[in-house]
């Protein structure tokens, strides 16, 4: 289940792509899939393990060339272990609510895409997220919970700060808000909370016209993430922010 559109944000054959907070690795596949060299970190352990296993396997079964570039490590979004300008294209998808200093953190987003490069962010849309906050107490205060809410105007100003150019945005996973919202209500194991998500599964797994017409139609409404596209401009230093940032 992708959250980035890669027709927005397309990846051709030999790019360097980073994938930060890459959990198990969506985005990173669908690059590597696509032919792009890419980095994926994250902070867990287990979730760099298990992509670096599916790097392998995808390589293994001919989804990816054995001359493609794959690494997972663990890394901090505050000081990522990157030189300026590394990469040709930055995802950040849904990492950025989790983390106290977000400046320090969209800071380095910049710094480690090359001048001319694309980045894509996506966090919790702000209404269905509000939501979320309301109905459930431990939602934001249970280690690793969302410590932020953010609205598009203002995370396209951040990133403006930070020196980058924001092109375009849209929202996506519409039919994922009200699982959550039940989850925050009356817990992921209660009966109707498992009967959704087995409603998800199948949409992931089929996706059947219905449902992905349905969500289509319902995520300029209740998408539950909100996805920015951005540009560093060809012309700014490698490592440049806005002094603002």
């Amino acid at each position: 289940m992708l959250t980035v559109d890669f027709h927005r944000l397309p990846i051709t054959p030999g790019e360097r792509v980073l994938d930060l907070g890459c959990g198990f690795g969506r985005h990173a596949f669908e690059a590597f899939r696509r032919g792009a060299d890419v980095v994926a970190v994250d902070r867990s352990a287990g979730e760099v393990a298990e992509v670096m296993k599916m790097f392998g396997a995808m390589v293994a079964t001919g989804e990816a060339s054995p001359t493609q570039l794959a690494r997972a490590v663990r890394a901090d979004l505050t000081a990522l272990p990157f030189p300026d300008g590394s990469f040709d294209t930055v995802i950040a998808s849904e990492v950025l609510e989790h983390i106290p200093d977000d400046d320090i953190a969209i800071g380095e987003i910049a710094r480690v895409v090359r001048p001319g490069g694309r980045v894509a962010v996506t966090v919790p849309r702000w209404w269905p997220e509000r939501v979320c906050w309301a109905l459930s107490e431990s939602y934001r205060t249970e280690p690793g919970g969302h410590v932020r809410i953010y609205t598009a105007d203002g995370l396209g100003s951040r990133l403006t700060d930070a020196g980058l150019t924001v092109s375009g945005h849209h929202h996506a996973h519409a039919l994922h808000s009200p699982y959550w919202w039940i989850n925050c209500a009356i817990g992921r194991e209660s009966l109707p909370a498992r009967t959704y998500h087995r409603l998800l599964v199948w949409d992931i797994v089929k996706r059947p016209w219905l449902t992905r017409t349905l969500e289509r139609t319902l995520n300029p409404v209740m998408g539950k993430s909100v996805v920015l596209y951005a540009d560093k401009p060809a012309g700014a230093a490698p490592g440049a922010v806005d002094a603002a940032a």
